[in-house]
């Protein structure tokens, strides 16, 4: 079977996802930025903001989220390009994901949640592999709301991986199409985002997503992660920032567009 049944087809929840667009969004992204800086603005080692992190109850911010209409969360937690930190920061970073996915397969089932993990995985070790698979394939059928995490992920190499695979299935070009060159990415099956959240105060997007945010509301705020995955207050803005925007998707009728007066 060609690659290109692999995945479920996102356009119609795609169109529901647009014609709710009002609403509370339906897909928040997180890029969870600031963790080495927390730690430094208090003396402390960047480790100990990358733990403060991973001891944030993200469980109870993913309930309160769900509580008001939200249902799909992506986590950035470790882009392609943050190999290039320490060998000692990133084996601390591993050994952290595995206990975050150990903590979340026991709660998964409580809660009904489905959990999936997006990007590489031939270059993080096979133990911790082994529990991404089990944490989704035991959560896939799950309906209460999907969490992602982004691990060795990045959307330029998420796009090209998606190339190769379509290449390799054979499929002829005229059959591509948008919702077909979906089926081969590692998000295919997920709702376009809504809004993305980057904490830090950095404005940037580094790389993440790029294909599901076309129409992504942007939000900076100031806060650090480890500050922001702890304070309703900031998930209340962020609800609240996002109703006050007005999201056209490129259309939009605009009166009087040329300007004459009415005879």
């Amino acid at each position: 079977m060609l690659k290109l049944f692999k995945k479920k087809s996102s356009s119609k929840r795609q169109a529901a996802n647009h014609a709710d667009a009002g609403r509370a969004p339906h897909h928040i992204a997180f890029i969870c930025d600031g963790n080495r800086s927390w730690a430094k603005k208090r003396g402390m080692p960047a480790m100990h903001g990358h733990r403060r992190a991973a001891d944030g109850d993200i469980s109870k911010m993913v309930d309160w989220f769900i509580a008001r209409g939200v249902n799909t969360f992506t986590f950035f937690i470790f882009s392609t390009e943050n190999w290039t930190r320490s060998k000692e920061e990133v084996d601390f970073l591993m050994k952290l994901f595995g206990e975050v996915f150990d903590k979340n397969y026991k709660e998964a089932k409580e809660k009904n949640l489905r959990f999936k993990v997006i990007g590489r995985r031939d270059r993080i070790a096979k133990t911790l592999v082994k529990k991404i698979e089990k944490l989704e394939a035991e959560t896939d059928e799950n309906t209460g709301g999907t969490v992602v995490f982004a691990l060795d992920y990045g959307g330029h190499d998420e796009i090209v991986r998606a190339v190769q695979s379509a290449i390799e299935s054979g499929i002829p070009a005229s059959d591509v199409d948008i919702d077909t060159f979906e089926t081969f990415m590692d998000t295919g099956d997920l709702l376009p985002i809504d809004m993305v959240v980057r904490t830090s105060n950095e404005q940037r997007i580094s790389n993440f997503l790029l294909w599901k945010l076309a129409y992504a509301e942007l939000s900076f705020v100031s806060e650090q992660w480890p500050e922001y995955v702890n304070n309703e207050k900031l998930w209340q803005k962020t609800l609240d920032e996002f109703a006050h925007r007005n999201r056209r998707f490129g259309g939009g009728a605009e009166k009087n567009y040329s300007g004459k007066k009415s005879k």
